[in-house]
């Protein structure tokens, strides 16, 4: 959609608002749709290639808003979650279905989607002990809970761990950035050794530093022999599964209790949008089920809708699946797989870019859309180029450290950006970097 047609649906939009609210007397209160209603009318899976504006729109007032009570809003997100995770190719244990065990909710961030999951297998592990030994004490066995990631996940995983009052540890990832199994193993049994109580894993795919990925072939085998929680967080690499090529990079996600990633990061899809799935649904809503009589309603004990108040900490939520709807069908699955490997294509380009030049090094693997690089030399004289090229303010880039180097990253991720930017963002940058090597000659 180009700018011209951006303006005119945008008109024909608060068109179809106004007369909405001038008609609003004339429609139903309380809607006369029944459970189960919405996923018969829409495909079971995305389209492959784009729907037009106009049959998206007239689906709007066909299928919609004869549940906008609060139905459509429900069911929308179970079908939606069934189509994005059927673009991922996930196991069926993690769709809704009809009948399934699992399903998918819409959180509002990564940091929600790991809290959530660290707080039912908090739960589980809780109801488990006491019920082999019912003397014990939730705080007791509260204290002996230790949950794990690498030493490079994201921040969000150490706050879960700080609100869930339990013990994090830092597995040391290997040369490539990666948890490792060996490195798990030898934790956990010192743990247990100790008299701990392991409990939680997080596995990131796409850490924020570098995008690696740790090994979920190795790791996944190990937290299902010792009955431990797999959380798996792909927030900005996850959006590149649809595409077959990189499917391999989620390999071993059977092994996971919960899978999560943003589609507000790298699917074309406004914030906030964070996609979560469990295998087992129950694992998720037993943890935070509070039934006030002025919640419950006719159909809570019928078995065939989603309560999502039970899925995430707030009790109010966004009609957050309509923009994925909006999105999946103006682009199609083709075109949201042709946006990512474009980022991606152009990620290696500017890879290739500063491979050829002598002064520069690649610091991690270039995988998807984040190419992470510096000058070769000290910390500070990097640092200094950071300070120039953002001081200038033509492009922006943020650092991060691996091991002991101060690594600029440069990644891919308007939806504008072309081959002529990444060439302009690269003149910039060896500009900047001549000047911080001139003056550091001085």
């Amino acid at each position: 959609m180009n700018a011209s047609e951006f303006r005119r649906r945008g008109k024909e939009m608060v068109d179809y608002v106004a007369n909405y609210l001038e008609g609003i007397e004339g429609r139903q209160v309380y809607p006369d749709v029944e459970p189960g209603y919405l996923r018969p009318l829409i495909p079971a899976a995305a389209p492959q290639e784009p729907d037009t504006f106009e049959d998206i729109i007239s689906d709007i007032e066909k299928i919609i808003m004869p549940g906008a009570a609060s139905p459509a809003c429900t069911e929308l997100e179970t079908v939606m979650m069934d189509w994005l995770g059927k673009m991922l190719e996930l196991p069926e244990a993690f769709l809704a279905g009809k009948a399934g065990e699992g399903g998918g909710v819409i959180q509002g961030s990564a940091s929600e989607a790991t809290l959530m999951a660290l707080l039912a297998a908090r739960t589980k592990v809780i109801h488990r002990l006491q019920a082999e030994s019912p003397d014990l004490t939730q705080a007791a066995i509260m204290e002996k809970l230790v949950a794990y990631s690498s030493d490079q996940a994201h921040s969000s995983v150490e706050r879960a761990g700080l609100i869930g009052g339990v013990k994090l540890k830092a597995i040391p990832s290997d040369g490539n950035f990666a948890m490792r199994a060996s490195a798990l193993q030898e934790a956990l049994e010192g743990d247990k050794a100790a008299g701990l109580i392991p409990f939680f894993v997080v596995a990131t795919l796409g850490t924020t530093t570098c995008c690696s990925f740790d090994n979920l072939l190795e790791v996944g085998p190990i937290c299902n022999k010792e009955d431990v929680w797999l959380h798996i967080d792909a927030a900005y690499a996850g959006s590149a599964f649809i595409c077959p090529e990189f499917r391999p990079l989620l390999n071993g996600v059977e092994f996971a209790d919960s899978f999560n990633f943003n589609p507000h990061k790298w699917l074309l899809v406004n914030f906030d949008c964070s996609a979560m799935w469990v295998k087992k649904r129950a694992d998720l809503t037993g943890a935070f089920r509070l039934d006030p009589t002025y919640l419950k309603h006719s159909h809570q004990d019928s078995g065939f809708i989603t309560d999502y108040r039970h899925w995430q900490i707030p009790l109010g939520r966004r009609f957050r699946s309509l923009k994925m709807w909006f999105v999946f069908r103006m682009y199609g699955v083709k075109g949201l797989q042709a946006y990512i490997r474009k980022h991606v294509q152009l990620s290696h380009e500017f890879e290739s870019l500063v491979r050829q030049d002598p002064r520069f090094e690649i610091c991690a693997e270039v995988t998807l859309g984040l190419v992470c690089f510096r000058l070769k030399g000290s910390n500070k004289v990097n640092e200094a180029l950071l300070q120039r090229i953002n001081s200038a303010k033509k492009i922006h880039l943020v650092p991060c450290h691996l091991r002991d180097k101060f690594v600029l990253r440069f990644a891919i991720c308007s939806r504008t950006v072309e081959s002529a930017h990444v060439q302009v963002a690269w003149e910039h940058i060896k500009e900047m970097a001549a000047n911080v090597l001139q003056a550091e000659r001085k």
